[in-house]
């Protein structure tokens, strides 16, 4: 197959890496430098609907995968659908299940798919009812898209109170307690596929301190969660979901995404996000032990029932993100990164590029809040994350930084 895959971070790094070593025709826009040395990039195209139906149009493919929700929301997927081209991502429609939080947690009412209790509120006052009827720890969600970073957790009322404001529409609701994990479920808008559970640090700092960010790092598979998570995730969120859109008419197809709070009363969904986690999918991804490229086109083109499940590679993953001084509220760009000469590299240790860029000499620079992401593979989680913090400490950055307590005592 001849596949393009949309998006320049992380999460599509991975994605191309899996996918071309399947095959030798893969393409990326405007993808990265790292994602240079794997498949033919297209920098010059934005990941916008048009842009990204003019470049189909002239490669070609037999696959478009689209990695960020920002296209996807503003109906990438559709255009390449109207298009004739085979498409892995939601439509515009089917999106907003990411797009908008109150959206979702209709959705999710219809369905009957356990949830926190919110209310969504568009003035200062409807804002302030919720905060007092719900109490600390108050949870407070930006209603659209914010790159990872319109949820803000905490128990100063103030601070609850100042994030509602900035955001406009915002959904406020019930504190989960209990583990957090991520779910992807590949689907064709009937037929759905669970992948690998991992669990993701989307704090900045050590200790789950400092503020939301993309994710800080992740790790799969989960030793402690329960034999049946998946199943229990399939049947109880995934599977309604995936029903009730397509009793709405606007058919899911492509990856959904289920951020899930493990709960005495079982699994409770936090958030449904429309596309591949960043970072859990370098973890889930350095897991697959079987094609990808097939998956992604089954669902995207409605076999997905006559496809094969997808078979794990023994042993776990952690990936580790490094980030740009002053991330997540300033990041600074431009920085040179260095891998330090002497260092003897892991074999079980690599690097994908999330946020990088060639400057004018062509050295490689910062151009993201989050620049790199580091994956170790191990027989179990310390030995993946032993190779991963191995690997990190060889990355020289000014002003780089990384939490040095991603699955620790996992």
């Amino acid at each position: 197959m001849r596949i393009l895959v949309i998006g320049s971070g992380g999460r599509e790094h991975a994605i191309v890496r899996a996918l071309s070593a399947e095959t030798g025709s893969v393409h990326a826009a405007p993808g990265n430098p790292g994602i240079a040395t794997l498949a033919e990039t297209h920098p010059d195209t934005a990941a916008v609907p048009e842009q990204i139906v003019a470049l189909a149009r002239k490669l070609g493919p037999d696959l478009v995968v689209i990695g960020p929700e920002a296209p996807l929301v503003a109906g990438a997927a559709d255009a390449l659908r109207e298009d004739g081209v085979a498409c892995f991502g939601p439509d515009a429609a089917a999106a907003r299940i990411e797009g908008s939080k109150s959206f979702a947690k209709q959705v999710m009412a219809e369905a009957g798919i356990p949830t926190g209790a919110s209310m969504t509120c568009t003035t200062a006052a409807e804002a302030d009812r919720a905060l007092a009827a719900f109490g600390p720890p108050y949870v407070v969600k930006d209603d659209a898209l914010a790159a990872g970073k319109g949820v803000l957790v905490t128990a100063d009322l103030e601070a609850a109170r100042a994030h509602a404001r900035g955001c406009g529409t915002v959904v406020i609701e019930e504190f989960l307690d209990g583990p957090e994990v991520s779910l992807f479920a590949v689907t064709d808008g009937l037929t759905a596929v669970p992948l690998l559970p991992a669990q993701d640090f989307k704090r900045a700092r050590d200790g789950d301190q400092g503020p939301n960010t993309g994710g800080m790092g992740a790790y799969a598979p989960l030793p402690w969660a329960p034999a049946d998570l998946a199943g229990q995730a399939m049947d109880r969120v995934v599977q309604p979901a995936i029903d009730a859109m397509a009793r709405r008419g606007t058919p899911y197809r492509g990856l959904l995404y289920a951020g899930l709070a493990l709960t005495s009363a079982g699994p409770k969904v936090i958030e449904f996000n429309a596309r591949f986690g960043d970072p859990e999918t370098q973890v889930v991804l350095d897991r697959l032990a079987s094609p990808l490229g097939p998956l992604l086109h089954a669902a995207a083109t409605g076999g997905l029932a006559g496809v094969a499940r997808p078979k794990w590679r023994p042993g776990s993953a952690v990936v580790v993100v490094i980030a740009a001084e002053g991330y997540p509220q300033a990041p600074v760009k431009g920085d040179k990164i260095f891998f330090a000469e002497r260092a003897v590299v892991p074999a079980d240790a690599y690097v994908l590029h999330a946020g990088t860029a060639r400057g004018a000499a062509g050295e490689l620079v910062s151009a993201g809040g989050r620049v790199l992401n580091v994956v170790g593979s191990g027989a179990d989680v310390k030995a993946a994350r032993g190779a991963a913090y191995e690997l990190a400490g060889t990355v020289e950055m000014r002003g780089g930084w990384y939490r040095r307590d991603i699955a620790a005592g996992r």
